[in-house]
């Protein structure tokens, strides 16, 4: 496990989804440590996910991850999404 892809021992669920909440936690901490664009491509070999599941995924979690700011930047070859933590963590 890389230092950028969160403890699976902390995993809780997002929406009875605990992937959701594994890339919650994986955006989350990046965006903590000042990363603020991400590509869904690159993320789902950084966390082991197709890009299609990080999609889906991401679009859930903008609607539901209340300490992340989640919006989809722009699309060349695979959506860039601009993430950054809000203050109700």
């Amino acid at each position: 496990m890389s230092a950028t892809t969160p403890s699976t021992d902390s995993i809780r669920t997002v929406d009875g989804n605990p992937k959701a909440e594994y890339l919650r936690q994986y955006l989350r901490e990046r965006a903590a440590a000042g990363d603020r664009y991400f590509k869904s491509k690159f993320i789902a070999q950084e966390i082991d996910l197709s890009p299609k599941e990080i999609g889906a995924l991401i679009v859930r979690l903008q609607e539901s991850a209340t300490d992340l700011s989640i919006e989809p930047w722009s699309y060349t070859g695979a959506t860039t999404w601009y993430v950054e933590p809000t203050d109700a963590a």
